[in-house]
């Protein structure tokens, strides 16, 4: 039997925090400018960056939005480039 999860990162959340506050950056935008536009408080999304805010989690929808705004693709935020 294969198993079903066993390509699963317990760390996906942690990948998906770093990747939308480093593709933020490479763009240029300020965190209080992204937030502006994704008309959500700049302490919001600072908590969705944060991969040590395990009470924040950030929405699907949201996470769209913010791939569009971005410039990139969905499955982008979920390459580990952590240590690279």
């Amino acid at each position: 039997m294969i198993d079903k999860y066993k390509k699963y990162n317990p760390e996906f959340k942690a990948i998906i925090c770093n990747n939308i506050k480093n593709f933020r950056k490479e763009k240029g935008m300020r965190l209080m400018d992204l937030a502006e536009i994704l008309d959500i408080s700049p302490e919001y999304l600072k908590r969705i960056e944060s991969p040590n805010d395990e009470k924040k989690n950030c929405s699907l929808s949201l996470l769209y939005k913010i791939s569009i705004i971005l410039d990139k693709k969905l499955d982008d935020f979920l390459i580990d480039n952590r240590n690279s």
